[in-house]
């Protein structure tokens, strides 16, 4: 947890310095993810403590020269290998995406349910009341579940919405307990 917190704190200085430097961040860093997921030897280089801050630095000069990255990334990412903090970097940049979501007006989440997809007028309904209750815009993947037994689990940041058979099925247990 004292990860995600400090990834939340770097990220939100990160995007900050972005806005204030007229500088897509958040567009860069996603560029750069996909470069070093796609690249194991990158990744190798850049996560495993085999190889010194030096090396690392000249590999990600080489790699943000090709990629046309801005200074204010190369900075970031010099200073996160300085701290020893590169190891936080998919973490900074989840938490980089939801910070440009809520700018853009819209909310991330997931839909899990057993079924191979979701109705599609069952889809509408939660996107409705979702876009009602939080008043944004929210964009929805699909995740089929073979935990859920029937209904639907949405997770939007920290909010849940349980329609599943088996959390009503607890529910009623409780109560029947309880009483």
């Amino acid at each position: 947890m004292k990860e995600a917190n400090v990834a939340r704190a770097y990220a939100q200085s990160i995007y900050t310095l972005g806005e204030e430097q007229g500088v897509a961040i958040t567009d860069e860093l996603t560029k750069l993810t996909e470069v070093i997921n796609e690249n194991n030897d990158l990744e190798t280089v850049l996560f495993l403590d085999v190889f010194s801050i030096e090396e690392k630095q000249a590999v990600m000069t080489d790699v943000l020269a090709k990629l046309n990255l801005s200074a204010l990334l190369k900075n970031v990412i010099n200073f996160l290998m300085e701290e020893k903090r590169l190891g936080i970097l998919p973490l900074i940049f989840k938490e980089m995406v939801v910070l440009d979501d809520h700018k853009k007006g819209f909310l991330r989440g997931v839909i899990e349910g057993r079924e191979d997809q979701v109705d599609p007028e069952v889809e509408k309904k939660i996107f409705a009341f979702l876009k009602e209750k939080l008043g944004k815009e929210p964009v929805l993947n699909y995740e089929k579940n073979e935990k859920v037994t029937a209904g639907f689990r949405v997770t939007v940041e920290d909010l849940q919405l349980d329609a599943t058979l088996d959390n009503q099925l607890n529910k009623l247990k409780s109560e029947i307990l309880n009483s």
